[in-house]
């Protein structure tokens, strides 16, 4: 029987230079640094600064505030456009104890430091990739090969054994939709906790509440507790609050599949109003018509490394002919 758990951070010590508002050597546009605000290490959870929600940079250093904030230029692409996320060497490890720890024999085996030590099991090594204001990037890989780890990363889900990840701006992950919802909590009453969660304000709540369920279809279930709801309906709701977030960066793992056809064409129709608006979004999904349709630029990740980053549609070819190729050889 196996058990996975993480392995111990990568702690990285505090020097006196590590508070400058300077970029490290090892970036190469010093010109234009990612001004976030807070800082942590490797490993440890970090703090978000009263004002800016949903800011993490899992570097040890402390960014100053001269740096630029969102908002201050228009959301264009290229070059020019502020970046939005930016990974450098990441990696993400796990222990597997190959052993049952309760067992009598096990535990002294462990008492008398006999014990094998665990394997450590890296679903992501050596990322690294930059992404802009206003771009839509697709993730394609299969099963296994790092994706939903890779957004969790970028959502603060879990933080990094090595490595450095910097985020700027409002995160909606939209991973699990439903997530975190009271079984004894009503409609009105998951929406007021999930929104605060996404850095939304009591106003900001209350003025959307009529969107957010009218959106979801919820809007004669509102008081109702939500363990009478259908899966899809926590699901409708999940995602329905995400997307009225106005968030500075959409993070989609696989879960636009919810709800009849009606329901999908209009979170489709959503997703590409957030994405006209200068919104960046990062899509996982399977589907290649739908990478080549939403993304300007593909990710494809195999056995936990960036293999390929650029144009979708000869990557996605790329893509295919592999998938096809290990299909025929099964």
């Amino acid at each position: 029987m196996s058990a996975i758990a993480e392995a111990p951070p990568l702690v990285l010590p505090l020097s006196a230079g590590a508070l400058s508002p300077r970029p490290s050597p090892e970036v190469s546009e010093p010109a234009e640094p990612l001004g976030l605000g807070t800082s942590v290490q490797p490993g440890q959870p970090g703090t978000t600064p009263a004002g800016l929600p949903g800011l993490l940079d899992e570097n040890s250093s402390l960014l100053g505030d001269s740096s630029p904030l969102l908002g201050e230029s228009p959301p264009l692409l290229g070059e020019s456009s502020p970046l939005i996320v930016r990974f450098r060497d990441v990696g993400k490890a796990f222990r597997r104890f190959d052993f049952q720890p309760f067992l009598l024999r096990n535990l002294l085996l462990k008492l008398t430091g006999r014990a094998k030590p665990p394997r450590e099991f890296w679903p992501l090594r050596h990322i690294s990739f930059d992404i802009r204001r206003g771009e839509t990037v697709g993730v394609i890989g299969q099963n296994g090969s790092g994706k939903s780890t890779l957004l969790r990363l970028l959502a603060g889900a879990c933080y990094p054994t090595e490595g450095r990840i910097s985020v700027r701006g409002r995160i909606a992950p939209l991973l699990a939709l439903g997530a975190g919802f009271q079984p004894d909590m009503t409609g009105r009453e998951c929406v007021e906790v999930n929104g605060t969660a996404l850095g939304l304000t009591s106003t900001e709540i209350d003025d959307r509440m009529g969107d957010i369920l009218h959106f979801a279809e919820l809007t004669d279930f509102l008081d109702t507790p939500v363990r009478y709801y259908s899966s899809g309906m926590l699901a409708r709701l999940g995602f329905a609050v995400a997307v009225h977030t106005d968030p500075d960066l959409l993070v989609v793992d696989e879960v636009l599949a919810v709800g009849d056809y009606a329901f999908q064409q209009k979170c489709f129709e959503r997703i590409h109003q957030i994405r006209a608006a200068g919104t960046t979004i990062l899509f996982v999904s399977h589907d290649a018509s739908m990478v080549q349709s939403l993304c300007d630029r593909a990710l494809w990740l195999r056995d936990g490394r960036l293999l390929r980053d650029g144009d979708p549609a000869p990557i996605l070819a790329e893509y295919l002919a592999w998938q096809e190729g290990r299909a025929a050889s099964v």
